[in-house]
């Protein structure tokens, strides 16, 4: 169950009929959630991966973009995707520190996939720190849970909350993790789709909005896990984004449509605090017979390419915007109070995210899904 089930609609937009990332057709998200406890550690992580194209189809590359709101974290291909524009592997979600295994495993993958005809890949791995609830310096996660992850990657309807990389992670004080939306165009503006997949690990209790509602003002009562001792300090962590369309679009616009990211951010709260690694990528998969660029075969020396007007972009933006505000509020909907590591994090949870919007001003009569919930 998403925001939207409890009547609380975000911007004007329609989404696609599983209201996340796999609505951009051959998108596939898989999951491997660590959740153990071993004598005084406890375990709360996981790796989530998204591949761009179904199959042998995600060989051939995606238009790609990055952008970096703060830069207070780390992610492994981004300069390549700055250089050329390409997506040629999936990309991956974990913890800080299992950045490197997650990317080693991705690279053995690979290698396996096309039989050593390629000659070398960059793999997309971003990372947010979940060291609060999680034993992150075990660095639990391994190869194995990569590849466990990639085999269990879906289309369809995408798990969200504490699950994958998002397990461990904590958001405006509460339970984070992952969270994806979607939004389908009119025909009038193109009918393409824009989906929107976040692992949302950052910011502070007050500044948390909903639907522009200023709910972290009457939401501070809630314990903090930041009150627990050395569990660090409020608004610490990270949020990373990708965002896929099936809009044809260059690697430049589909940079455009990854700076949208921050908008979307800023509306429930974020992107204001300097110890939070913002880090976001957008790919389309709009265009077709892409040749990859690793110099093994030497390919034509022209590509036929389709790209969108830019008298058409804009609603490609909003949508983005809207995606990424759904798909946050959806990470912190769907996750549970979780313990780990000697602190308990709240979820929001419907009933009490009901009371505050009301406390606020929020109009429950004017929503009939609210009254479901309520009762």
């Amino acid at each position: 169950m998403g925001i939207r089930d409890i009547g609380v609609r975000i911007g004007h937009g329609t989404p696609g009929p599983f209201n996340g990332i796999t609505d951009v057709q051959g998108v596939r998200v898989g999951h491997r959630t660590l959740v153990e406890n071993r004598a005084e550690v406890s375990i709360r992580t996981g790796v989530t991966i998204i591949e761009p194209r179904p199959g042998i189809a995600r060989f051939e590359p995606c238009f790609t973009g990055c952008h970096v709101l703060n830069g207070n974290g780390d992610a492994t291909g981004l300069e390549w995707i700055r250089e050329s524009g390409l997506l040629s592997t999936p990309i991956a979600y974990t913890n800080t520190h299992s950045v490197g295994v997650v990317r080693d495993a991705l690279v053995a993958a690979e290698r396996t996939s096309v039989g050593g005809s390629q000659y070398w890949c960059m793999p997309v791995v971003l990372e947010t720190f979940d060291g609060v609830l999680n034993d992150i310096w075990g660095q639990h996660v391994t190869a194995v849970h990569v590849h466990e992850a990639q085999a269990q990657a879906t289309s369809g309807p995408v798990a969200e909350g504490s699950v994958g990389g998002g397990t461990g992670m904590i958001c405006h004080e509460f339970k984070g993790g992952i969270g994806t939306s979607s939004r389908r165009l009119e025909p009038r503006e193109g009918g393409w789709t824009v989906g929107a997949l976040v692992q949302a690990n950052y910011g502070r209790r007050e500044a948390l909005r909903v639907a522009g509602y200023p709910v972290g003002d009457v939401l501070r009562e809630v314990p903090s896990p930041f009150e627990a001792r050395q569990a660090g300090v409020p608004g610490m962590g990270s949020i990373v984004v990708t965002l896929a369309t099936d809009a044809p679009l260059l690697p430049h616009q589909c940079e455009q449509l990854a700076r949208r990211a921050s908008i979307g951010l800023a509306r429930v709260g974020g992107g204001t605090e300097y110890a939070s690694g913002d880090i976001f990528v957008a790919f389309s998969v709009g265009n077709r017979g892409i040749p990859p660029a690793d110099y093994s075969t030497p390919g034509e020396p022209l590509m036929s390419l389709r790209a969108v007007s830019g008298d058409f972009i804009s609603p490609l933006f909003v949508a983005a915007a809207e995606a990424v505000e759904e798909a946050i509020l959806n990470a912190l909907f769907a996750a549970d109070d979780m313990e780990g590591q000697g602190v308990h994090v709240h979820a929001l949870g419907a009933t009490r995210l009901l009371k505050a919007l009301e406390q606020v001003g929020w109009r429950r009569d004017a929503h009939p899904a609210a009254h479901r919930v309520a009762d």
